[in-house]
């Protein structure tokens, strides 16, 4: 098999320069030697109930989403801990997908999903950086403004 320089070429492409992030994630993460653990979607629960609720944009306004967000992150981190036992053997938060429930024209979805981001960056440095994706949606499970899910690597 050609590798895929040689094939791009033949069919005349050429790839672009790697794109610059729009806000607090990174264009691409390896996965270091380790064990993947895939954290579900978790929604901005605290101590049992909803942080908010609706459309970001329309009934969220944005800080609140961030703090939603931030609320998923810590959430995420607590189902790794039941999982695996010991926060200490995260080497990376190799990918975040953040979901945001909003209007058709709200498209700030990175400046929420950065609630997530930032705090794990903020709580593990350079292993805190991650690939990510934010996406609009119009709806999501109870009612959330936001829902993320989480692939970290560990020991």
């Amino acid at each position: 098999m050609k590798s895929l320089d040689a094939r791009l070429a033949e069919l005349g492409l050429t790839l672009p320069p790697a794109p610059k992030p729009v806000a607090s994630y990174v264009p691409a993460a390896m996965v270091p030697a380790g064990k993947p653990v895939y954290v579900s979607g978790q929604v901005p629960l605290r101590d049992g109930k909803m942080i908010a609720s609706g459309q970001v944009g329309r009934d969220v306004p944005i800080e609140l989403a961030q703090e939603c967000a931030r609320q998923c992150a810590l959430n995420g981190l607590a189902a790794l801990r039941a999982e695996v036992g010991d926060l200490a053997r995260i080497r990376r938060v190799v990918r975040v997908g953040g979901f945001v429930a909003c209007a058709p024209d709200f498209t700030d979805h990175p400046k929420v999903i950065n609630g997530a981001s930032d705090l794990l960056v903020q709580l593990l440095g350079d292993a805190g950086k991650h690939a990510r994706a934010a996406v609009g949606v119009p709806s999501l499970p109870l009612g959330a403004p936001v829902e993320i899910e989480f692939l970290f690597a560990i020991d």
